[in-house]
């Protein structure tokens, strides 16, 4: 949110005060925005979860989807594979291979139910058609440690807290979760491309006010956040992040909507069948 208020800030001339409303997985937060005066001067930036939140919890303060005014996509965060040092799989396919023969012993570090390393486990899973045990953790810190440490087998988590890990020879690496390759890991394939077609998840950050915010104060905040997509400034310090800026045609409200509505869809089902609830 920093990076995205100092742009949107240098486009509209205006303070950007940043709130860290935490709590009960986001839904906290989210219910404050959703409950907040729709005056144009409360934000909210916030990932993936808009649309995992509805199938994570059987009762909600909220319309993730009707409670909203949407204003655009911000960024977008690919996930890695990555296993133990210690792993003896040379490739994406011996360590599938490994997770399908020993998969009442194979052990998967995530950050907490509903954390993004909770759903791309959940996804693989979908994916391989096979279980294997998801080790629950009390953030992405604890489960990557124990991971470095050869506590837990394998992970999969974003790119802004796995390439540091990847570089430092800390793991290994077995795929990227994105349609295509990259810039930032060219040398790692996707796991579309190793053969589990189709796959593709980023931690996608959207952008959104309280629903009755006027039609006025949402032009304006649309133009600045397409003014940040564009500043070479913002895309240089998500790079560094191992993150994406948006193209400058999902930067608007109905590219949010569409994309928050599909993967609902996605999700719900995936979610439901998985049994386990946040509430």
């Amino acid at each position: 949110m920093v990076r995205c208020s100092s742009a949107m800030r240098s486009a509209m001339k205006h303070q950007f005060i940043i709130e860290n409303a935490g709590g009960a997985g986001g839904i906290i937060g989210i219910n404050k925005a959703a409950k907040a005066r729709p005056d144009g001067y409360t934000l909210m930036l916030y990932h993936i979860g808009m649309s995992t939140a509805p199938a994570l919890y059987r009762k909600l303060p909220f319309d993730t989807l009707n409670d909203f005014d949407y204003i655009g996509q911000v960024a977008d965060v690919p996930m890695t594979l990555i296993a133990k040092k210690a792993t003896a799989s040379a490739n994406f396919t011996e360590f599938l291979s490994y997770i399908k023969a020993n998969r009442d012993k194979v052990t998967y570090a995530q950050a907490g139910i509903g954390s993004a390393s909770y759903l791309c486990g959940l996804l693989f899973m979908t994916s391989i058609d096979a279980q294997f045990t998801q080790v629950p953790y009390k953030g992405t810190g604890p489960a990557m440690n124990d991971l470095v440490g050869g506590q837990v087998d394998f992970m999969c988590d974003q790119t802004t807290n796995t390439v540091p890990q990847i570089k430092s020879g800390n793991v290994k690496v077995y795929g990227v979760t994105t349609a295509s390759r990259l810039p930032s890991l060219p040398e790692v394939p996707t796991l579309d491309e190793q053969g589990l077609k189709g796959f593709d998840l980023v931690v996608w950050n959207g952008l959104y006010a309280p629903r009755g915010t006027p039609k006025a104060a949402l032009d304006k905040l649309v133009a600045a956040l397409q003014a940040a997509v564009r500043d070479p400034a913002f895309k240089t310090r998500l790079a560094e992040l191992g993150a994406e800026p948006v193209p400058l045609a999902k930067a608007t409200p109905e590219s949010l909507r569409t994309l928050l509505k599909s993967e609902i869809d996605k999700w719900t089902p995936i979610i439901r069948k998985s049994g386990v609830y946040a509430d």
